[in-house]
């Protein structure tokens, strides 16, 4: 068959460890036979963070802004002992976070449902969408370690020179110290994205923070969100049918675990990442879980939910075979393209995407799928694949769907 053209490149961030492995494998198996692949290539590997000082990170992003649609592949996120392990200058920020305080807007995450993997929670019969804040908090935070006894504030000092503190702590002996914020102007892009999101999928939605004991800051989000709500949202939810409601993050989670699923749970930046890999795996796991960032300034970044998969590359390593989950991946690139055809009106390259996943889905269906699966599957007579076969598996149920 004849290759399906492109018009606008996608923007294609490289990764790390095992899923730079996979990434590879989809694209010369999964889309180069059948795309004329457009994309401006960075490399966001570890080694060449290093040695761009981290630009790198910040150029792909850039580049985002410019093509309005990027596919990531997962990336290492350096602790103290990546830092002697890769022999680091730096302890580099998350790449993800960097991409999302440029970009802006909310990370929408979902899981992948298939016949044969039943999630833990058995109320549950629709996906969880996982809304998360994509800016400040933790992410953004200054950090200092308290050598001993001594004042911590918060001062404030207004362009006026007019200065507000606030005590933190009076410490009497060593500790440690951090400073969070965001910005009303976040706040609200992730409200509205919520919102815009719920009413183009049509479902309702939950926004959990611990506005009891964050009596400013978590209070701040609630009332924004309700703001934004009651003056631009409130009469087409009621027109839809959806409802949107406030809860505390303790009481959301015994409400999610009672639901019966189906809508969108609006979270603040780190409860999301907690919550979206909670969700994820009692769905059955954390490799079935999509992920795209929505910006309220029309740009779109797809990648998966899960990290590098640093085990099984150690294996890869040793050259031992590896059985690894490329699901979320697959389904990153199938997103990516998706959305570059639908923005660029090119109906073939959004039913290439559309056959893609459904090729992925229906090779688990049919029984043939990686180990984590095959460990919790309810399928009978099961064949673990290993990485490459499954890729492979998938290529061959997408032909006989293209033909």
């Amino acid at each position: 068959m004849e290759k399906i053209k492109m018009t606008t490149p996608l923007v294609e961030m490289d990764g790390d460890e095992m899923t730079r492995i996979l990434w590879q494998m989809i694209k010369d198996e999964l889309l180069l036979p059948f795309v004329d692949l457009k994309t401006e290539y960075y490399d966001l590997g570890l080694e060449n963070r290093e040695r761009t000082k981290d630009q790198v990170t910040f150029d792909s992003a850039e580049a985002t802004k410019k093509y309005g649609v990027a596919v990531k592949c997962a990336t290492i996120t350096p602790n103290a002992a990546r830092v002697e392990e890769y022999g680091l200058k730096e302890m580099w920020k998350s790449p993800n976070g960097t991409i999302r305080a440029i970009l802006d807007g909310t990370v929408f995450r979902a899981p992948i449902i298939v016949k044969g993997i039943e999630p833990y929670v058995k109320t549950w019969k629709k996906p969880i969408t996982l809304a998360r804040h994509a800016y400040g908090d933790v992410y953004k935070a200054s950090e200092m370690i308290i050598p001993g006894p001594g004042r911590v504030e918060l001062v404030y000092t207004a362009e006026n020179g007019e200065q507000k503190t606030e005590l933190v702590h009076q410490f009497n002996g060593a500790g440690i110290v951090q400073g969070m914020h965001n910005l009303d102007a976040s706040i609200e892009s992730f409200a509205k994205s919520c919102f815009q999101y719920a009413l183009d999928t049509r479902q309702d939605v939950w926004f959990a923070a611990k506005d009891t004991i964050s009596k400013k800051y978590d209070h701040r989000f609630k009332d924004i969100f309700q703001e934004i709500y009651d003056q631009d949202y409130r009469t087409a939810f009621e027109s839809a049918g959806l409802t949107y409601f406030y809860t505390l993050i303790d009481d959301a989670i015994a409400r999610v675990v009672k639901s019966e699923g189906g809508f969108i749970w609006a979270c603040k930046n780190y409860d999301g990442d907690v919550m979206s890999d909670l969700v994820a795996t009692a769905f059955g796991s954390l490799a079935m879980m999509t992920s795209v960032l929505v910006s309220p300034h029309g740009y779109y970044e797809y990648e998966a939910a899960h990290g590098t998969v640093q085990k099984h590359y150690y294996k890869h390593l040793k050259g031992e075979e590896t059985s690894t989950n490329s699901m979320a991946t697959i389904f990153a690139w199938s997103g990516a393209l998706r959305k570059r055809g639908e923005l660029d009106g090119l109906a073939e390259l959004v039913r290439f995407a559309d056959i893609l996943e459904k090729a992925s889905i229906q090779t688990i269906e049919s029984g043939r799928m990686t180990k984590d699966l095959a460990l919790i599957t309810e399928l009978k007579n099961v064949t673990v694949l290993n990485s490459g076969e499954f890729i492979r598996a998938v290529r061959a149920t997408m032909e006989w769907m293209l033909s």
